[in-house]
């Protein structure tokens, strides 16, 4: 319907044409920036009166990576929920990041949903092998590719490596949430936040954000330091989301431990255990 896709994809465009199309009388026919206080952006019916739907997003965010993923993420609202929430909704920054679906459901959809527009699997799996590790060079460029976040370019690296990889985001010397790659999760490397709050550990770039380091390249820990064993750490500290992301790189080792090993640990036990 509408050509070859072409990185990164033009959402709006998109958005426009695809529901004009699918939906006639019922599409998307606004999509701009808004002062949007709390809220990263939100999906609106049109007021009474007209037909269609808004698309909307925080125009006090600079990153053109947070509002292309924003946008893309309203337009699966629209698409998948807007039969179920005819009056809209709207999204704060935690929605847009976090792809799991014990935060929510309903987000954790739109979210995928965004991913698989602006980051389809076989493109991405051609920039990072399944079997490649990575750095935070690597991971940029796909964010630039596609035009997301890091965040969002490092979850969907996480959703089909084969490599064992954690991503923390924290704050404030605290886990805020964590990602693990289904690897990871096999031999029990996960951060278990559910159970309260985790403190990162000192030591580490996340806690200690020394300026004298670039984090980008990363830095090797000894084991005890995030987890029993050996550890490469990336960081980044984000303005734009006033939080720390951390990217953890295990070895390809999987210790034998698997999910339903009764003896194994999750990681917030090891940890505690080690401190």
């Amino acid at each position: 319907m509408f050509g070859p896709v072409h990185f990164p994809v033009k959402v709006i465009e998109l958005a426009r044409e695809y529901s004009a199309q699918r939906f006639a009388g019922d599409a998307i026919t606004v999509v701009k920036g808004e002062i949007l206080p709390d809220f990263d952006g939100a999906l609106f019916r049109a007021p009474a009166g007209k037909s269609g739907w808004g698309i909307f997003y925080n125009t006090a965010i600079t990153s053109p990576g947070r509002i292309n993923f924003t946008l893309a993420h309203e337009f699966g609202h629209y698409l998948l929920h807007r039969a179920a929430y005819p009056d809209g909704s709207r999204c704060n920054s935690q929605d847009v990041v976090r792809w799991d679906s014990d935060y929510g459901q309903v987000e954790s959809q739109a979210n995928r949903f965004a991913g698989n527009l602006l980051m389809p699997y076989d493109d991405f799996r051609r920039q990072i092998p399944a079997d490649e590790t990575i750095d935070m060079d690597r991971i940029s460029h796909c964010a630039d590719r596609y035009r997301v976040s890091l965040i969002a370019a490092l979850l969907r690296w996480l959703s089909y490596t084969n490599r064992r990889a954690v991503l923390v985001v924290s704050r404030d010397g605290y886990i805020l949430w964590a990602r693990s790659s289904d690897a990871a999760l096999k031999s029990r490397a996960f951060f278990r936040t559910s159970r309260g709050p985790i403190a990162i550990p000192e030591t580490s770039l996340a806690a200690t954000q020394s300026l004298l380091v670039d984090a980008r390249t990363g830095v090797q820990h000894a084991p005890g330091v995030w987890f029993p064993e050996e550890v490469r750490e990336f960081t980044i500290f984000s303005e734009q989301y006033d939080f720390v992301i951390t990217l953890l790189l295990l070895s390809g080792d999987e210790r034998h431990m698997q999910l339903d090993d009764p003896e194994a640990q999750d990681a917030f036990d090891r940890f505690a255990g080690a401190c």
